[in-house]
């Protein structure tokens, strides 16, 4: 059941109950009457709630809604009302549907757009032309949307990702006047209104919502389909161009893998036991893998220049100029080149806490991964210098450094975060920037430490192909477990909550059962449970390492080795 508690002109907080027929796997409500007297409506409506886990899965799905924006519990009218008078007046091409989570007590805004507006060619989209128009693609005019092919057919012209870039992009840019200010958040003149919301607590989260109907064709022309191409096209128009080029990068990688295994495993076959035939087998294969890789790059960038001119973004500009970040934070004062009102941070504050926190603690961070991998290796001729132990004993060392890798990978990103946001940085590039030199360096040092100490310090061939190979297959584990067992443990549980929490309103009716109780305001329960949405699914780190060592690996061992990396980037498919 939903009820809509407010619309994109409205600004009452209260409204009527939907007429939507209840989901499946919820009771219907009963007739009012001897059981209302006995037990008052209260009971009646926790029964409601009373449901297993499963049956949560069947709520039905909110019907035109793009994006949506949650807010904490504590929001009161005043905000809501305020924020939604903003978006009714500055982007009137919005639709806002205000919706009240009667489980977790809290607002949302459920948010969708006009089909006929004349603001969707501010996001420079790229659309198809029709053939009799010279055909190619083009940048999207309202004002000559007559010549793009499928502009008659509302559902089929902007994809669900063009939609919710449009929404977002008009979100973003709702920007406040002068001497505006929320509670206690004053803002700058033209500072935007939504990210600097986002930012204070005052908006929990904005993200897209998926679209059933699209997952599950993809489910089967995807994730379902073996042996069949990507259907690259379809994850563009969902899910964006930059996921799209991931897993075309990743269907190019695993393919293209197919040749060093097939020549690594015929180059294995022929080699000889002498040590002469090794080394020769050793430099041939090394000569192939210079020539491989070589050939790889230049096919990529053929490709994936194919694929940014067929999606439009092979030309497309950037931003002229960017916007400070929201969380960015300093002392107002007049810009000396705008003449306009602005925050600013003394760049040697910055560059202060660079050298008295954040390099410090890099270090400290850097030394400590040394001390742990040492740890591990003595532990390792600990447990070889005993005698009678099993086989698979001599790996439990290699395993407790492989989660100590990962673990400390997880620990040392959140750390370089915090150190992100003290420095302050005023720009998104810059901080991306400087995030990206702190996670790199210590990943670097932290995947590949072990490796270079054991294949270039102690040269012991044999160890360097048993810790690889228990780094690999952790890695490859654990991310299998991160991806999908963890967040449906998470799932799980979140229903099981819900549940629970249906049960205690059912006790707490009995209590309250002679009347209604003073509460927390009353509102529309969503239609869709829009809490257990999760944002789009994020793209994982490219595994690099595994084809630079695996290369180390072959040259210095095992030419047949790729057949295994292969196995390996196969199994990570989508």
């Amino acid at each position: 059941m939903a009820e809509s508690t407010s619309s994109a002109g409205g600004t009452s907080l209260e409204g009527e109950r939907g007429k939507r027929p209840p989901p499946e796997g919820e009771p219907a409500a009963p007739a009012s009457g001897v059981l209302d007297k006995l037990f008052g409506k209260r009971l009646l409506q926790a029964g409601r709630y009373l449901v297993s886990h499963k049956a949560w899965m069947k709520t039905v799905p909110t019907e035109n809604c793009d994006v949506l924006m949650t807010f904490p519990d504590t929001t009161d009218d005043h905000t809501l009302l305020w924020l939604l008078n903003h978006i009714r007046v500055g982007i009137p091409e919005l639709i806002v549907q205000v919706r009240h989570h009667r489980h977790t007590r809290a607002y949302a805004f459920f948010v969708t757009a006009t089909y006929t507006n004349p603001r969707a060619d501010e996001l420079g989209l790229r659309k198809a032309v029709k053939a009799e128009f010279g055909g190619g693609t083009r940048g999207f005019s309202c004002e000559e949307d007559f010549i793009y092919e499928n502009v008659e057919s509302e559902l089929r012209f902007f994809t669900s990702q063009e939609r919710q870039s449009i929404i977002r992009f008009w979100l973003q840019n709702l920007r406040a006047k002068q001497g505006e200010a929320l509670h206690n958040v004053r803002f700058l003149e033209d500072q935007p209104i939504i990210p600097e919301l986002a930012a204070r607590g005052i908006i929990q989260q904005v993200f897209p919502v998926h679209e059933q109907r699209i997952l599950n064709r993809l489910m089967k022309s995807w994730v379902q389909a073996v042996c069949e191409n990507q259907p690259l096209d379809e994850i563009c128009d969902y899910f964006g161009v930059k996921i799209a080029m991931y897993f075309a990068w990743l269907g190019f990688y695993t393919s293209a893998m197919v040749y060093p295994a097939v020549f690594g495993s015929v180059l294995y076959t022929f080699t000889e036991a002498d040590q002469t035939s090794r080394d020769v087998s050793c430099v041939v294969f090394a000569l192939f893998n210079v020539v491989w890789s070589t050939l790889f790059l230049e096919e990529w960038k053929r490709r994936g220049a194919e694929l940014a001119y067929k999606w439009g973004t092979l030309d497309s500009p950037g931003e002229a100029v960017e916007e400070p970040r929201p969380q960015f934070r300093g002392i107002r004062r007049i810009s000396p080149v705008t003449r306009a009102e602005e925050f600013y941070y003394p760049p040697w504050k910055r560059l202060l806490f660079q050298l008295l926190v954040s390099l410090p603690l890099c270090l400290t961070c850097l030394a400590c991964v040394f001390l742990l991998m040492l740890g591990c290796f003595q532990l390792q001729e600990l447990v070889l210098s005993v005698k009678g132990l099993p086989r698979l004993a001599r790996f439990l060392p290699k395993v407790v450094l492989a989660l100590l890798v990962s673990a400390s990978a997880e620990g040392y990103k959140k750390l370089a975060i915090w150190l992100n946001d003290m420095e302050n940085y005023r720009l998104e590039s810059a901080y991306e920037k400087h995030l990206i030199i702190k996670v790199v360096l210590f990943q670097f040092v932290n995947s590949y430490l072990s490796l270079f100490y054991i294949g270039f310090y102690l040269k012991d061939m044999e160890r360097l192909k048993e810790l690889l190979l228990v780094l690999s297959l952790s890695q490859s584990l654990e991310r299998q477990l991160r991806a999908v067992l963890v967040p449906l443990a998470a799932l799980r549980f979140r229903l099981l909550l819900l549940s629970l929490r249906g049960r205690l309103l059912m006790a707490r009716a009995k209590v309250w059962a002679d009347g209604e109780p003073a509460g927390p305001r009353q509102g529309g329960q969503c239609g869709c449970a829009w809490g257990l949405m999760l944002p789009e699914p994020r793209v994982h780190v490219p595994r690099g390492w595994a084809l630079l060592m695996g290369c180390r690996w072959q040259g210095l061992s095992r030419p047949w080795a790729p057949t295994e990396l292969l196995g390996s980037a196969a199994s990570r498919g989508p």
